[in-house]
């Protein structure tokens, strides 16, 4: 089972990886000493969930519970594997204090899970309600709480009747001391038969084995994936102000030429430049591992402008549609093979009106919690839009056709430029 788990996983992980490489390449080597700060920062220690204080403690204490439970899950696996029962207590009287910790954020993820249905369910928090939130989205993260319920749960279960069966010197079950939390499950079971209490003991332990197994296979079908591809991500933030769009080198080549005069030298084995993005191959390798690493929180769509106003735009969706554009293109790739078109795009996906709908004010970049830079992806797609195929709107075009006859956005000439001046009586040397 572990090596089927391992290679079904390894797998998954192998298609997302050539995935994300589908986009362009970009260097991102810069300043490794401020990148791995980010990521203890932001990705460890969690510093922009807690923007939302409930959510976000909460959050912090499911993140940190599912990592210091799991020692114990390996302390499983451990015992699986060699045949042995309680792997670790050889480290003595220290080992049910350490076991009785894991139980107490055992506990501290089932209160943070529990809260979470809550109000994605009952409560039915705003943004977990959005358009984009249908069955699946809703369906995914209520099966990974409930899950994580279960298997929390289960633990107390497990320790409890694993207790008995020491106090009663059953069969491999040696004495290893007792945990604190579990203690208050054992009048529960205490009157129940040794035979009973194995079954429910292995019961238990198995479902933590196959649980473990079936989430770390589960998890690259889901938004939960970040759980890997958030540190990542946040090791290659933007660290340019969020605002700083990127050069196109064509464009800029075509802009020093024209202001000095010189032809740019010609490269016959340039490969024709498309500017901005139709698909999800004109876009960056990063712009697409940020959609598999959008976590699907709805921060970025609770804070945009455009989404409150009651626009249809939603940085999330925006996100969203680009990763599953991917995992299409990914899927013809496997079925077609790599030059194979389905004659779709990403404005199958995302329309115009979300993308001109866009402040450009990063907010839903500042509120990310993993560094996902949204802003930049909707720009890519406006470059096609602009460049590509002419088809801004008609405020836009308008500006365009004044900056390229008169210099400015406004439509007065440059010879006129000083006539609100003339009555001021302001000496134009001076101004200029």
């Amino acid at each position: 089972m572990l090596i089927a788990a391992i290679a079904f996983f390894s797998w998954n992980v192998k298609k997302i990886s050539r995935n994300i490489k589908l986009g362009r390449d970009i260097d991102i080597k810069d300043n490794r000493k401020k990148r791995w700060g980010l990521v203890f920062r932001v990705a460890i220690f969690q510093s922009k969930m807690v923007g939302l204080p409930i959510s976000g403690i909460l959050h912090i204490f499911v993140y940190a519970g599912f990592i210091l439970v799991n020692i114990e899950m390996l302390e499983v696996m451990v015992d699986g594997i060699a045949g042995t029962h309680r792997a670790l207590s050889f480290f003595g009287f220290l080992y049910p204090i350490a076991i009785s910790a894991f139980e107490f954020f055992a506990l501290l993820v089932i209160i943070g899970c529990l809260v979470f249905l809550a109000r994605r369910n009952v409560l039915r928090t705003n943004r977990f309600w959005k358009p984009e939130m249908k069955w699946w989205p809703r369906l995914d993260a209520n099966l990974i709480l409930i899950t994580e319920v279960v298997l929390m749960t289960s633990i107390f279960f497990m320790n409890a009747s694993d207790v008995i069966l020491q106090s009663r010197g059953f069969g491999h079950y040696d004495k290893v001391g007792s945990f604190f939390l579990s203690s208050f499950f054992i009048p529960m079971l205490t009157n129940l038969p040794s035979e009973t209490l194995v079954f429910i003991e292995r019961t238990c332990w198995w479902l933590h084995i196959v649980g473990i197994f079936v989430f770390l296979n589960y998890i690259p079908y889901s938004k939960h994936f970040h759980v890997f591809l958030s540190f990542i991500n946040v090791f290659y933030s933007k660290l340019e102000p969020v605002g700083k769009l990127a050069n196109m080198p064509s464009i800029t080549k075509e802009v020093k030429s024209m202001l000095t005069g010189e032809e740019p030298p010609m490269d016959e084995d340039a490969e024709e430049v498309a500017f901005g993005a139709q698909d999800v191959k004109e876009l960056t390798w990063k712009h697409l591992m940020d959609s598999y690493t959008c976590t699907e929180c709805g921060r970025c769509t609770r804070v945009c402008p455009a989404n409150i106003t009651g626009k249809i735009l939603s940085p999330r969706k925006v996100m969203m549609d680009a990763r599953d554009r991917l995992e299409l293109t990914g899927k013809n790739i496997d079925k077609q093979g790599v030059d194979y078109s389905d004659d779709k795009s990403l404005f199958d996906y995302i329309s115009a009106e979300e993308l001109w709908a866009c402040t450009t004010c990063n907010a839903c970049t500042n509120a990310c919690p993993v560094n996902i830079d949204q802003v930049s992806l909707i720009l890519e797609l406006r470059r096609y839009i602009v460049m590509e195929q002419a088809a801004a709107p008609g405020e836009l075009n308008a500006i365009f056709n004044n900056i390229e006859n008169n210099g400015a956005p406004w439509q007065f000439s440059q010879d006129d430029r000083m006539l609100w001046a003339e009555e001021l009586y302001i000496n134009e040397k001076s101004v200029q």
